[in-house]
Order: structure tokens, then C-alpha cells, then sequence
């Protein structure tokens, strides 16, 4: 087991979350993870960092799989302008990879949104710490670990 994913599984289970880090083919997109567990793409969390353009503080945005976020809605949530992260803010922040960040087990504490569309299921699947490993987690718990307040954040759509 890597370091990234022993670090969510010791997460998950001081939590008392008892759930399974299930292994797929890849789930490097949201689509991906989606096929792979078979699930609804807004069942699947994405991990979404910015940085702080003036603080340098990186920032998590936890997304429904369908949805984007809206720089602008971002921005005014942070209280700053905000730019994307690069590999290395994010692997410095979080001690994750781009396309394993999991909402949970992170190195450092981080500041976290969480998109209202992902409390509309029972279940949520998310990475756990590889871009080939996810697991499956209730909503609230989601909200409940990663510290994150639930608040509008996405592209909206016409």
C-alpha cells in the first residue's frame, strides 16, 4: 500500500468509516472513476486545488464529477483572487498526486468547499491517495472529514 493511500485508509479509520479502497483500471477523470464503480458521474468527487494568488495558500474545492468550478464563485468563497495550483503546491500541500488527491488524509490542514450537488446521494465515491484507487463514503461524512463548508461554487449551466 503507498504512502497516499495508507494515509486515507488511517484517515477513514479514525473516523470510524468503515469502507472498502477498491483498486480500477485507472480513474484519473471523473468519468473514469464513474465506469469503474458504476455510479453516477455527479456520484464521483473531484478534488479540485487553487492557489491563493495573494496568500499562496492552497485551497479544496470538492466537486460533483459533471460540474465545474466557477473561478469567480471560487474566488469570492476564498476572499482572493485564485490561480490553479501547480504539481508541486499540490503534492507539498496535500502529499497527493494530481489525479489521486482524496478530500481526506491530506499532510497539511486545508481550507475546503464542498459542491451541494454531492449531498443529493446516499453514496459518493472518492480517490483515495492514487490515481487507481477511489472509495465510497455517505455525503455527510464527506463534509464531516474534509472539514469543508457546503457552499455554490459550480459553472452554471444555460
Amino acid at each position: 500500500m503507498s504512502k497516499s493511500m495508507a494515509r486515507v485508509r488511517r484517515a477513514l479509520d479514525e473516523a470510524g468509516i468503515t469502507t472498502e479502497i477498491r483498486e480500477t483500471d485507472g480513474a484519473r477523470t471523473a468519468q473514469e472513476a464513474a465506469d469503474a464503480v458504476g455510479c453516477a458521474l455527479d456520484q464521483i468527487v473531484k478534488s479540485i486545488i487553487f492557489q491563493g494568488h495573494d496568500s499562496g495558500q492552497c485551497l479544496l474545492f470538492l466537486t460533483a464529477g459533471g460540474n465545474q468550478v466557477d473561478a469567480a464563485k471560487a474566488s469570492a468563497l476564498a476572499g482572493e483572487p485564485l490561480d490553479r495550483a501547480d504539481a508541486a503546491a499540490v503534492r507539498a500541500q496535500t502529499g497527493f498526486a494530481i489525479g489521486g488527491v482524496s478530500p481526506v488524509g491530506h499532510l497539511n490542514p486545508i481550507r475546503a468547499w464542498a459542491d451541494p450537488r454531492l449531498m443529493d446521494f446516499a453514496e459518493i465515491w472518492a480517490a483515495a491517495g492514487t490515481p487507481r484507487h477511489v472509495f465510497a463514503l455517505k455525503s455527510a461524512d464527506l463534509v464531516q472529514l474534509s472539514g469543508a463548508q457546503v457552499a455554490e461554487f459550480k459553472v452554471q449551466t444555460p
